[in-house]
């Protein structure tokens, strides 16, 4: 009697287990489903004034998005990915963000060099070498990208995704194909999905760059803010990140990583991570 009746009990918390397992499938496939304007966040590394008040925006919001890492100089001392910001990093992680390099030193691609394909000059605006113009080759570009993503790592426990994107977005075929020779596609940015907080304040307002974003945005586009910018006067966020949160889900856009991206998805889970 005593036998029977655990089996009937462990039979119902069977039961029990595998609603509430079909339960939340169906709660995910449908989210899934209803997903049918996604837009992908993508914010740069900056001074990181701003940081904590971008994060808390995102956590109220639900929003997760992307961050490109370079090690910049920080507006309260020391360096984006020095030891004062690792706790701020690994928080994003265990909220579910992602993480790609941005060049360890923030370097800039300049130009290829003609006579020599596997070469290119470039100048850095953050590190040792910063403000000097320099060339490079194809193996030291590419130890550059990984450095970031290692430090990334390093930090949150988390792999970055086998993307990268180069400061200013400025890049050559040769240089793409170099880099992902080497394991890292490049990610840019939709035209309407440059969101403006690195112009003059003066000249663009936060509610001119509000009303354009949500005025052009489209489904698919990947939008690009930063993490502080030294020039900008009137700082973009959390002013504008907010209003736009809640504006674009408003019309009924939902955020997406870039791990969900149709672009990046394939070369994404190719490479394991």
């Amino acid at each position: 009697m005593v036998s029977g009746l655990s089996t009937t009990l462990h039979a119902s918390k069977r039961l029990v287990t595998l609603a509430i397992l079909a339960s939340l499938c169906w709660s995910v496939a449908g989210f899934a489903q209803t997903c049918t304007k996604p837009v992908y966040l993508t914010i740069d590394t900056g001074h990181m004034g701003v940081a904590p008040l971008m994060a808390d925006v995102l956590k109220r919001h639900h929003v997760l998005v992307t961050f490109f890492a370079a090690n910049e100089r920080a507006q309260t001392g020391g360096s984006s990915l020095g030891p004062d910001w690792a706790p701020w990093w690994k928080a994003r992680a265990a909220e579910g963000h992602e993480f790609a390099s941005h060049t360890y030193d923030h370097v800039y691609w300049r130009g290829d060099v003609a006579e020599k394909p596997t070469r290119f000059k470039f100048r850095s605006t953050a590190g040792p070498q910063e403000g000097q113009e320099f060339v490079w080759d194809a193996s030291q570009y590419c130890a550059e990208i990984a450095w970031s993503a290692d430090r990334l790592t390093e930090i949150t426990g988390k792999k970055t995704l086998p993307l990268f994107r180069a400061p200013g977005g400025k890049t050559s075929p040769r240089l793409l194909a170099a880099a992902k020779a080497c394991g890292y596609a490049h990610a840019g940015w939709s035209p309407a999905g440059f969101l403006g907080d690195e112009l003059s304040s003066e000249q663009f307002s936060n509610a001119a760059l509000l009303k354009k974003a949500l005025r052009d945005i489209q489904p698919g586009d990947v939008l690009l803010a930063h993490l502080g910018i030294w020039s900008r006067k009137d700082p973009w966020a959390p002013a504008v990140l907010e209003p736009l949160i809640t504006g674009l889900q408003a019309k009924g856009f939902c955020f997406q990583t870039l791990r969900e991206h149709p672009a990046y998805r394939a070369w994404i889970a190719q490479s394991g991570r």
